[in-house]
């Protein structure tokens, strides 16, 4: 089936928005995921004996089927944004808390005791040493968390969300391919921007990661 570019160039504003609605609502549910997750992390770093059971919730949460967690909440939250979004941050616990976690466990141990050494108390060797060299690791898991949840939000069309979900779904109530073909490429897109965006930041967060010129 072929494109009808003719309807691509008529409706910019249409795609347009539905593409800003996505970028929304997978920046809220990234951002709020993450300094969740960051506070869960944290509360590993001090108990460690918290990391089992933290994982495990995720993990479940993890598991439950988008449409299925979207029909638990509704009922309670009703056909809105924040069920959308209470959907779409529960999948990107698992991701961030681990990658969090994992990035902090591998800083090298020389540098976590020289810091040690020089007189950091436990605060600052955290956030002057740790995470910043963890910061690969958890950019990492960032980055992942936030091309999933790109294709979760199209789920989210289902309850009157969705962003290009949205022009996806009317697209193929409609018979008509071309409005399905632009929300799954406007999705590749925003996928690749935020990624290469994410890799922008990580590499302006570990200077000392950067190859010298030859």
């Amino acid at each position: 089936m072929t494109v009808h570019w003719d309807w691509v160039l008529g409706n910019l504003g249409e795609i347009a928005a539905a593409t800003l609605a996505h970028l929304e609502l997978t920046l809220m549910a990234v951002g709020a995921g993450f300094a969740l997750s960051l506070v869960l992390a944290l509360g590993v770093y001090r108990w460690r004996r918290l990391y089992g059971p933290i994982a495990g919730i995720a993990g479940i949460l993890y598991t439950i089927p988008s449409l299925a967690l979207f029909a638990i909440l509704v009922p309670f939250t009703g056909l809105s944004v924040l069920t959308a979004e209470i959907g779409l941050v529960s999948y990107t616990l698992l991701i961030l808390v681990r990658g969090i976690v994992s990035g902090v466990d591998g800083v090298p141990r020389d540098a976590v005791e020289a810091a040690t050494g020089m007189g950091y108390t436990g605060r600052q060797r955290l956030a002057r040493v740790e995470l910043p060299l963890a910061a690969p690791v958890i950019v990492a898991s960032v980055r992942l968390a936030t091309v999933s949840t790109i294709g979760l939000v199209m789920v989210t069309a289902l309850i009157g969300e969705g962003g290009l979900g949205q022009l996806m779904l009317r697209g193929l109530n409609r018979g008509f391919p071309t409005m399905v073909y632009v929300g799954v490429g406007m999705s590749i897109i925003l996928a690749v921007v935020l990624d290469l965006a994410l890799v922008g930041l990580q590499r302006l967060l570990t200077p000392w990661a950067r190859k010298p010129a030859t």
